[in-house]
């Protein structure tokens, strides 16, 4: 059954070609060519996660919700390196490989697939999507989609199955979850089309679920929500006026409706499952969090992230709707007057920011991010070709670029040196790819002169298309 045709031409979406194009080949290398040297403190595997359709794409394709996940792998280990790439094989992936082509279509088009191609099981629903993140919880490797089931990798990226946590998450998990780096604790919410439109969980350090869906009192419609921060206190979840309209999208519409006048909320989740303190501000949009912690004096909640004026999908030119893109804020948000205070800390063009995880939930030193030199024309969204760091230590925001000249890279990714606590000591790691002739290359950068450039870099074997999230992975001991 197919609910909606559209005219599609997926050689006229953007970020179906250049340094987005997916990669359909499975690839496994060792002894991978290292440029400079590798830090003999590298001990473990880089992972990233990103949308690479198996398949010509058919109705549409939505950068970056759209796409098949494929994981990439670089293991580190004594100055030398190996590569693996693998596709996330859902059951609807699995079943367009027996097919030989897509059968789902973009989240645009609504198409979706009859019993007569695919059986009862996967006939007339959505196809997963476990393509934005990959993160390691609980002994689980989990290649994370927006708001649904993750799927279970094997440390080979072989994928395992869907995971339920045990049966108790059955609607799935966000993207973002946030791992307590002191009690082990990942928080998690999801999104839904249906009531309860919002819930968060909670699971402990042994991959059990501590706290089951818990409605969140007061969201009545359905919203789009990308990512969330943790406090010691709190989860911290930014709803932006984004809300699912799915009479218009069967009708030919957007399934998105920006609605501004109705301002942006932050709900303050207390972790002990008390009510939810909410404040309310005017309408701005946030894909991503640095991160979040409790003020020690006053019963605040700092929260820095990257600012958007509105929600903006696909490859529309120039910034999003609504003005010029607002950069890397901080919130400042009040509990007890139910406010916040907001103050833009750089007005670059970045994205992807990433802190040393093992201070998540309290205050930050370091943050990274992919940034835009401003000195290329022509990047798309999602594409940026300079990284970006900032160091708060010392009251105010200051920030130190490379740019990375003919280099598109990716989310930066910090790995600590063993054994440390100092997020000046580590390396940040990135995939890269080159806009000439389309090689890529893991970057290594030292956390305490990034600006200075890479010290190693690792060629890939096959081009690593522009993907989202990753993780690293220390070897255990």
């Amino acid at each position: 059954m197919t609910t909606r045709t559209t005219a599609f031409d997926p050689t006229r979406v953007a970020h179906l070609t250049g340094c987005f194009a997916p990669v359909t080949e499975e690839v496994d290398a060792v002894d991978l060519q290292v440029d400079g040297e590798l830090p003999a403190d590298l001990d473990g595997v880089y992972l990233r996660n990103g949308p690479n359709p198996r398949f010509t794409p058919i109705g549409s394709y939505l950068y970056p919700l759209d796409g098949d996940g494929m994981i990439h792998g670089v293991w580190l280990s004594e100055g030398r390196a190996r590569y693996r790439n693998r596709f996330v094989r859902t059951p609807a992936l699995r079943a367009e490989e027996k097919a030989g082509h897509a059968l789902w279509g973009g989240l645009e088009s609504m198409i979706v697939p009859g019993p007569d191609e695919v059986g009862d099981e996967l006939a007339g629903v959505f196809k997963p999507l476990p393509d934005i993140n990959v993160v390691q919880h609980a002994g689980r490797l989990l290649a994370l989609a927006e708001s649904d089931c993750p799927f279970r990798m094997s440390a080979g990226l072989d994928t395992l199955g869907k995971e339920t946590f045990d049966g108790r998450l059955p609607a799935g998990i966000t993207a973002h979850p946030k791992i307590d780096p002191t009690t082990g604790e990942m928080a998690v919410f999801c999104y839904a089309l249906e009531p309860p439109f919002l819930t968060w969980s909670l699971i402990g350090p042994d991959g059990a679920v501590r706290r089951g869906p818990t409605p969140v009192d007061g969201v009545d419609e359905p919203q789009m929500i990308h990512d969330m921060a943790l406090t010691d206190r709190y989860l911290v979840l930014v709803l932006a006026p984004a809300y699912f309209d799915i009479a218009a999208a069967m009708s030919g519409g957007s399934f998105l409706a920006w609605r501004p006048e109705r301002g942006t909320h932050v709900a303050l989740i207390p972790r002990d499952g008390g009510p939810v303190r909410w404040a309310d501000d005017e309408a701005y949009w946030l894909w991503h969090t640095v991160n979040a912690y409790d003020a020690p004096d006053d019963g605040r909640v700092v929260l820095d992230y990257v600012q958007w004026p509105a929600l903006s999908l696909g490859p529309g030119p120039g910034p999003a709707p609504g003005g010029a893109h607002h950069g890397l804020t901080r919130a400042v948000i009040d509990p007890a007057a139910g406010s916040v205070r907001r103050t833009r800390l750089d007005d670059t063009r970045v994205e992807l920011p990433r802190i040393d995880d093992r201070s998540i939930g309290s205050p930050h030193r370091h943050l990274a991010v992919a940034a835009d030199s401003g000195r290329v024309d022509g990047l798309l969204p999602g594409e940026y070709d300079a990284l970006r760091w900032y160091d708060t230590g010392s009251g105010s925001v200051t920030g130190r670029t490379w740019a990375a000249g003919d280099l598109s890279v990716g989310e930066p990714v910090f790995a600590p040196v063993p054994g440390t606590h100092d997020s000046a000591r580590g390396h940040w790691l990135t995939f890269a790819t080159d806009r000439t002739d389309g090689t890529s290359w893991l970057l290594v950068l030292p956390a305490a002169d990034p600006a200075g450039g890479p010290v190693a870099r690792v060629r890939i074997p096959v081009r690593v298309p522009l993907g989202l999230h990753g993780t690293w992975l220390p070897t255990e001991e």
